[in-house]
């Protein structure tokens, strides 16, 4: 199963980053790091269709069976540079394919705007999002190895067990779609 992990996080060392890591070494996923810098500032304008970063971004998201969209919260809502890389893309690369939503907030009470930002955008490019989906604190990290705690990296398993779940649902809708026709 190809999971694609988009870190929607423009820092170096932020703690998305970290749960992007964590996921990809745990689960195989691919990361997708936006701190990188090699997405330009979307514009809408054909020409940037061709640059090799964005047809990159659009290919493994396509190819991808499932996608996770990690997210720090930025004043109550997704990072800039996660919804720059979603401009991008469309219902081309997300049309029905299960998609699991992630948020690194600084405590308390964060998180959740972040969420629903998400579901909100991944509802504009007609992606399945699941139920399931997770806000980490700063509490819930392994700074030192670079990982998750136990607890939470348990709660990551169960958003990914039932991530491998739509997925499965998806290949049976579309082996009896096409069996239709």
């Amino acid at each position: 199963m190809d999971i694609v992990i988009i870190n929607g996080s423009p820092r170096k060392k932020g703690r998305t980053g970290i749960a992007s890591r964590h996921i990809g070494r745990t689960y195989g996923a691919e990361v997708i790091d936006l701190s990188d810098g090699t997405l330009p500032l979307y514009t809408g304008e054909q020409d940037q269709a061709e640059l090799q970063s964005v047809q990159n971004l659009k290919q493994k998201v396509k190819r991808a069976d499932a996608v996770i969209l990690a997210s720090p919260e930025y004043h109550s809502g997704i990072s800039g540079a996660l919804k720059n890389a979603l401009d991008f893309l469309s219902s081309e690369q997300f049309a029905h394919k299960p998609v699991a939503l992630l948020s690194c907030a600084g405590g308390g009470k964060g998180g959740i705007n972040c969420l629903n930002n998400l579901r909100i955008v991944a509802r504009g490019v007609y992606a399945n999002v699941i139920p399931k989906q997770l806000v980490l604190d700063p509490h819930c990290f392994d700074y030192d190895n670079d990982g998750l705690l136990d607890d939470p990296a348990k709660l990551v398993d169960d958003m990914v067990r039932e991530l491998k779940i739509y997925v499965k649902a998806a290949e049976i809708v579309k082996s009896e779609t096409a069996a239709e026709r």
